[in-house]
C-alpha cells in the first residue's frame, strides 16, 4: 500500500491511479533533464512551468482540490503556435534524432503521452475525476515538446528526416 502526499487516501502500489501518479513523476523528473540540457533561459522558463502544472495534476489525481484552469492551456497553446510560426510546416512524421536536446524533448513527448493514457484510463474507470482543462492541458503537452524537439533542431541547423518506410 501507498499514501499520496498530503491525503490521507491510501491505494495499492498497483493500483491505476498509483500508476498514473508515477507516470506523471517519470515526465517531471525528465523535464528537468531538458531543462538542465537545455542552456536557454526561455525555454527552461518554459519547462519549469511545465512542471510546476505537472505537480498541479499530480494533486489534483491525488485527490486535492488543485486544478489545470484554462488560462494554463491557453498559455501552452500560445507558447505551441509561436514556436510553429518558427518551423516548416509538418507533412510528414520525423524520425526522433538530432541535437541531444531535441532527443530528449522527443522522449519526453512520449513519456507525456503515456502519462495522459494513464490519466484517461483513471478518469475513464471512475476512480477519480480530474477537470476537463487538466485533461486537456496533458494532451497539448505532447504537442509542446514535439515542437520543442523540432525547434531544438531547427536552432543547431539540424534538417529533420522523414522514416522512408522502405
Amino acid at each position: 500500500m501507498t499514501g499520496t502526499f498530503g491525503c490521507d487516501q491510501k491505494m495499492s502500489k498497483s493500483s491505476a491511479i498509483a500508476e498514473a501518479l508515477g507516470t506523471l513523476d517519470e515526465i517531471n523528473s525528465f523535464l528537468g533533464v531538458c531543462k538542465v540540457l537545455s542552456r536557454d533561459l526561455k525555454t527552461e522558463e518554459i519547462i519549469n512551468r511545465v512542471q510546476q502544472n505537472l505537480f498541479i495534476v499530480q494533486a489534483e489525481l491525488a485527490g486535492s482540490d488543485k486544478t489545470i484552469d484554462e488560462e494554463k492551456v491557453k498559455e501552452v497553446e500560445e507558447i505551441i503556435d509561436g514556436i510553429e510560426k518558427e518551423l516548416p510546416p509538418i507533412k510528414t512524421f520525423f524520425v526522433s534524432g538530432g541535437t541531444e536536446l531535441a532527443s530528449s524533448f522527443d522522449f519526453a513527448r512520449t513519456l507525456s503521452r503515456r502519462a495522459e493514457r494513464r490519466v484517461v484510463a483513471v478518469v475513464e474507470e471512475g476512480e477519480v475525476k480530474v477537470g476537463e482543462q487538466t485533461l486537456a492541458y496533458l494532451n497539448r503537452l505532447s504537442s509542446l515538446l514535439y515542437a520543442l524537439a523540432r525547434l531544438s533542431n531547427k536552432n543547431s541547423g539540424i534538417t529533420e528526416q522523414s522514416p522512408t518506410y522502405k
